[in-house]
């Protein structure tokens, strides 16, 4: 039978506590669910070029 690998456990649980904490900060300091998604760019105006016919 296998060993279990504690290490590899507690590394789980403390990456798991990071994140929820993490997630808290962000909902109580008010920004977007997800901060990785850059906001859309402006979008500049389009010009129309008209020709002389």
């Amino acid at each position: 039978m296998a060993k279990p690998n504690y290490s590899f456990e507690k590394r789980q649980r403390d990456l798991a506590k990071k994140a929820k904490k993490e997630e808290k900060r962000l909902r109580k300091a008010g920004t977007p669910e997800n901060p990785e998604t850059p906001e859309p760019a402006a979008v500049p105006p389009t010009v129309e070029v008209k020709t002389v016919p």
